[in-house]
Parts: structure tokens; sequence; C-alpha cells
């Protein structure tokens, strides 16, 4: 496969409804259309005007749909993209901005306009919303993402309609999600998802740019190397996501177990009605824990430990790291934390959450079990708190 692209589609195009064709069933298509519990993630441009500013009848539109899909029995949790597009007009800005305190003043003031325009929209069916703001470092500990866990599943059980965005306000490019296709993704794994819908201005996945003529749609995607190859465009003028972020974001739920369907917001009514529209990504027939999704997409990385060949294989057969075969350590971590494991050539190996704070194992390496004091006889890394990448 030489390359894939998405095309970018306004309601009206006549290429969006000439280039996708007719998608067949599958198991994957019907997980999705009976899914219990669902993420909807809403991009900026599904809701804004070109230029900026939301527009509210595309917005009161998707709420509609969103509407009925939790009357036919769904638990329906929102992730919304926006606030920066929301706070343009306010601030009489001309265009996005593209310096972050500019951005994230922007955010501020258009959070709250995203916010009031949901919960009116949503006011017309007697629904309330709940505004959940969100950063990485929210989801990189344990404790706050059980947190937010606990937050989301309460407003569900109380009829609320959780409205989730990145924290905007004080997220940095060093620990933002990056957009909010991957804050989608993570929110599906952390409430227990049974399906995530991506929506934005792109109706799926081709096989190469289809404004060139001759793409062919690819109606599901049942492996990673199914997209192997894949040169994907970065987001348009009001979003920080392109086809990239919705590549990586579904492979990573689909890898965690949740079935995703990528559809353009133009054809919301089918994608939540039937999922008969758009590309579908099956998910790992078991689903990933909690603690290895944590380690393996979540959790903060607070250093490196590089091992030699031996313990490199042994760690790549799912086997206990062991202090003899760690060679030096990188970072201030401490026990408990999540690090990664490197070969001595910088191969990334896996992550895993470390017995030992980087004093301790200043002591132990190279060393043998044997050469060890019997408080340091346990593992440095425990094969059950290890995920291979």
């Amino acid at each position: 496969m030489s390359g894939s692209q998405s095309v970018p589609q306004q309601d009206s195009s006549p290429l969006a409804a000439a280039a996708q064709p007719r998608v067949p069933s599958s198991p994957t298509r019907e997980a999705i259309r009976t899914a219990r519990r669902v993420v909807v993630k809403i991009g900026s441009s599904s809701i804004s005007h070109p230029d900026g500013g939301l527009d509210r009848a595309k917005l009161d539109k998707l709420a509609t749909v969103l509407e009925e899909r939790m009357c036919a029995g769904s638990d329906v949790f929102v992730v919304s993209s926006g606030a920066i597009s929301a706070g343009i007009t306010p601030l009489k800005l001309h265009k996005r901005p593209r310096d972050i305190a500019t951005k994230q003043a922007a955010a501020a003031v258009g959070q709250v306009e995203l916010a009031k325009a949901w919960g009116e929209s949503f006011d017309r069916y007697g629904r309330t919303v709940a505004q959940v703001l969100l950063t990485a470092s929210d989801l990189g500990k344990r404790d706050r993402a059980r947190n937010a866990q606990n937050t989301l599943d309460r407003i569900r059980l109380l009829h609320g309609v959780p409205i989730i965005n990145e924290n905007d306000t004080v997220a940095t490019d060093e620990i933002r999600f990056g957009d909010n296709d991957r804050l989608a993704a993570l929110v599906a794994h952390l409430v227990s998802a049974d399906a995530l819908i991506l929506l934005s201005d792109v109706d799926g996945l081709y096989d190469s740019d289809p404004r060139q003529g001759n793409a062919t749609f690819i109606p599901e995607v049942a492996h990673p190397a199914v997209i192997d190859g894949v040169e994907a465009g970065d987001g348009g003028a009001l979003g920080t996501g392109g086809m990239a972020s919705k590549l990586s974001s579904a492979l990573l739920a689909a890898d965690a177990g949740v079935p995703v369907l990528l559809a353009a917001s133009y054809e919301a009514d089918a994608a939540l009605r039937d999922a008969s529209v758009g590309t579908v990504f099956m998910a790992r027939p078991k689903r990933m824990t909690a603690k290895k999704f944590w380690v393996r997409y979540s959790a903060d990385n607070a250093g490196t430990l590089i091992v030699d060949e031996g313990a490199a294989a042994a760690v790549r057969r799912r086997r206990s790291l062991l202090a003899a075969g760690v060679v030096t350590g990188e970072g201030d971590f401490h026990g408990g934390d999540v690090v990664e494991v490197r070969t001595r050539e910088g191969e990334l190996v896996g992550r895993g959450i470390v017995s030992y704070a980087a004093g301790e194992m200043e002591f132990m390496y190279r060393m043998s079990t044997d050469e060890l004091p019997k408080d340091m006889h346990a593992p440095v890394i425990h094969a059950d708190d290890l995920v291979l990448v």
C-alpha cells in the first residue's frame, strides 16, 4: 500500500456521496451498533464555522443524533473538541492562534462557550451536561485516573452527559495528549466502553488520496498490518489532529479491545444508528487489563533501564527483568513508577512498573540474585507488570 488519505468533506460535497460505496456488514460493525457504552469524539470542524466560532446548527444536529442513541439504550460519553475555535469570535481574533499563550486564552474563553452550547442543545431533551477537562498527567497517574473514572461513571449514573475535552488552558506541549483523538481512545478504555466512534471531516480510510482519483475505500482494518506504509496528513485549520492521529488512536483503542468506527460527522446519523458508514477497526479478541493499558499507553515515563541482549530477549518472552541483566539506568524514578526498558542500542523493548528507586538500582546493576541482599531478591520488574511495545 503506497499511502492512505481521507478526504476532508463538507455536508454538501458530491465527492462524499460518490467516493464511499455501501459498506458490507461485519461482526465489528454489529458490535458497534449494539454497544451499550459508547465514546463519541467530535472534531472541531464538525461543530465550527470555517473561520472560527461555533456552528450551532451543526452542534444541534449532532446532539439530536447522540440523544437518539441514548434513547436506544446506550450510555454516551462525548469527547468534544472546539474550545479554541469557540474562543476565536468572542476574543475578536481573525484566525486560529499559533502561540501557546493565545491558544490557552482562547481555550479559556471557548470552554465556557462550548459547555454553554452543549448544555443548551441537550436541554432541548431535558438532559444535563457535565464539563470534564483532563490533561495527560491526569491519566498518567493511577490515582488521578481512578478519580476521573469514578467521576465519569457517577455522571452516567445520574443520567448526565459528560462533555470531555483536554484542558488546553493548563496543558503544555510537553504534557498534552496532542489531540482529542488520543484522549478519546484513552477515555474509551478508562470507562470500559464497548465502542469508540471518531467523527470529524473525514469519511473513512482510503488506499491513496481520493482527491487524486482511483482511490479505493477501506471498509475495515482487521490488523495494523493492513495500513503499513500509510502516509497520513496533519489536521485542518481549526484542529490539531489529522489522519495520523486518527489512525494512531483507532489502533490504540482497538489494541485495548475496543472496536472503533471512523466516520464523517455529516454521516453521524448512520454512524450512531447502525455503523453502516466509514471505516471500522477490529478490536483485539481479549480486552487489555486496566493496569497493562495504563502501563503501555497512559502512565508517565519516569526513567529508563538499559538492559543487555539476554535480558532483552527474556523480556520479549514475557519473563521478569532481573538485576543481572540491567546495565544501567536513567532518570530519578521511584519504586512503583513506570519506566522504559531499552537495549544498549536504544531500541525500546517494553514498559513496566519498577520495584526499586533509582538510588537503589545503582547498587544492583549486573548483580545476580544470590549476590543481592534478601530484601532485593524481587525482580526489578515483575513479568505481570511488563508490557511489550
